[in-house]
């Protein structure tokens, strides 16, 4: 057993309001530069949709992700080393413009500058961002936005057509009939990330201490076989610097002891951060199960139980310190996924065993409860509802269990249970043991359950290595002195050796030890040393 130790990511769909802000704030901090104008690192689709960009999920387009040969192993859609070289130069598999949008820009000085008198109102135009010619915009990140244009486009999404053909008769979009929830999207961050092991030149990498998958922008040289590669379309090509960029997961929060810029700013406070242990060894036997809907159970086996003296041992011998374990124990994540087991990763059929993963909507399955004729306080009636509404769970299952509906309606059953359980004891006080019997869950269990998901306050929700926050101040003190290298010309990733040179002396300064070296990225980084292990801040925003 190798053990290794992912920062991982959970989000409550049944809290997300659709509002954006976690998109516009992440926007605003990585992606608000030439180059960068279509990018999105996060972005709230509406389902059903065809995403962002236009049918992502249509892997028989894109080939994106992994698949078993017949041999019965694991190797990437887009093909082998030989068949990616013929297409180095043309790659047939690039999502277009059309795809994604066109930005646009406005003409604002017309709205101050029109000459008094006017018998109309100026009208700002828009203007393509790359050609500066006038446009008209057809299409958006957000197009889709609570269903705006599904009676025209969204059934052609992707999951539509995987169901089976009475489940997907359900899904209409017509006033009244149809349904809607908000799905938020950033980098998977997976164990087996396909676009790492489709780049050629071997500048996507995935970090050792916590798995967040990056971009070294010093190697990368816009082959944009990432880009194919990835089935969740959220590796781009920066069209000023030719170079691929992605969600860092805010990695420089994450070791400052902080959560991401969009867990940080969520309205509906329905994102979960945390630390997973995993068995390296076992990630691989994981991504190749033959049947698509044993993934799920597969990919959850390979998580370790950090409350295991045997876990926790192991952790110490490959390095990790005791304030590793203590978040591992405390993880939000691990009670979500391997606990309580209502979290589910998204599209897991593409082998690469993400590390966001979500807890399904529930909907109003109450309501849909009494509009059945049904007796809404009964836990039978709601559960023999779950199959009947509002969104399908068929629906449901193509996004999250690779279309094993009966594991999404178990995750419903449990949520549904949850709220029959505490409305119970909240209003004479009485304790559903056969409630408890039927979903496999103790009171204790379900009660922290409903803390986590409704009432978590915020060191309960974002539990970071306090490893990191040890090296805070000598971060602090860092920035300070050389400057943050997201503010030089050019914006991320763009600073110069000279920086880099001078960061590392002022680094012996500040810590006073002597493991602080410029890697072969560009970066200042502490070597494991059996204490900690860990990276320090780059001086490269994409590196």
């Amino acid at each position: 057993m190798r053990i290794r130790a992912q920062v991982a990511m959970v989000m409550n769909l049944d809290k997300c309001i659709g509002c954006h802000t976690c998109s516009v704030t992440c926007k605003q901090t990585w992606t608000n530069r030439e180059g960068t104008e279509y990018v999105w690192f996060n972005n709230v689709e509406t389902k059903p949709g065809i995403g962002y960009p236009k049918h992502y999920e249509d892997q028989d387009r894109w080939h994106g992700g992994w698949k078993l040969d017949g041999k019965g192993r694991l190797t990437l859609r887009s093909g082998g080393r030989v068949k990616r070289l013929t297409r180095i130069f043309a790659n047939p598999d690039l999502p277009s413009l059309d795809d994604y949008y066109e930005p646009a820009t406005f003409d604002k000085d017309i709205l101050v500058s029109a000459p008094a008198g006017l018998t109309d109102t100026p009208v700002k135009r828009p203007y393509s961002a790359l050609t500066g010619e006038p446009m008209s915009v057809q299409w958006g990140a957000n197009w889709e936005d609570s269903l705006g244009g599904a009676h025209e486009r969204a059934d052609a999404d992707p999951n539509i057509a995987r169901m089976p053909a009475d489940a997907a008769a359900k899904v209409r979009f017509e006033f009244e009939k149809t349904f809607i929830f908000h799905l938020p999207r950033i980098c998977e961050h997976c164990l087996n990330p396909a676009c790492v092991s489709a780049c050629p030149s071997g500048a996507m990498y995935k970090r050792e201490e916590d798995g967040i998958v990056l971009v070294d922008q010093d190697k990368c040289r816009g082959w944009r076989m990432c880009v194919s590669a990835c089935p969740y379309k959220k590796v781009y090509v920066n069209h000023a610097t030719g170079k691929a960029e992605k969600c860092t997961l805010c990695f420089p929060r994450i070791e400052a002891g902080q959560p991401t810029i969009c867990s940080e700013t969520c309205v509906g406070r329905l994102r979960y951060l945390g630390i997973v242990f995993y068995d390296e060894d076992g990630v691989l036997a994981a991504a190749s199960v033959p049947d698509e809907r044993d993934l799920l159970d597969a990919q959850r086996d390979v998580f370790l139980d950090p409350h295991d003296p045997a876990v926790q041992q192991a952790a110490r011998d490959a390095g990790m310190p005791d304030e590793w374990i203590e978040a591992a124990k405390l993880s939000p994540v691990w009670r979500l996924i391997s606990e309580y087991r209502i979290a589910l990763p998204l599209h897991p059929e593409y082998r690469t065993l993400p590390m966001v993963w979500y807890v399904p909507p529930l909907s109003p399955v109450l309501d849909a409860a009494g509009a059945a004729g049904r007796d809404d306080t009964d836990a039978d009636e709601v559960f023999h509802t779950i199959r009947d509404l509002r969104i399908p769970v068929e629906y449901l299952a193509e996004l999250f269990t690779a279309g094993d509906a009966d594991a999404t309606a178990g995750v419903l059953m449990k949520l549904a249970a949850m709220r029959s359980y505490m409305r119970a004891r909240t209003l004479d006080g009485t304790v559903a043991e056969d409630l408890l019997d039927r979903i496999g869950m103790t009171a204790g269990q379900v009660e922290s359950m409903y803390r986590l998901l409704a009432i978590a306050k915020y060191d309960e929700r974002y539990v970071i290595p306090t490893a990191y926050r040890a090296d805070a101040a000598a971060l602090e003190a860092q920035a300070a002195q050389t400057g943050c290298s997201l503010d030089c010309e050019g914006g991320p990733g763009m600073g110069g050796e000279a920086t880099v040179a001078a960061a590392v002396e002022r680094f012996h300064l500040v810590d006073g030890k002597d493991d602080v070296h410029v890697g072969r990225r560009g970066l200042v980084t502490r070597r494991r040393d059996g204490r900690a292990g860990l990276s320090i801040n780059p001086l490269r925003g994409q590196s």
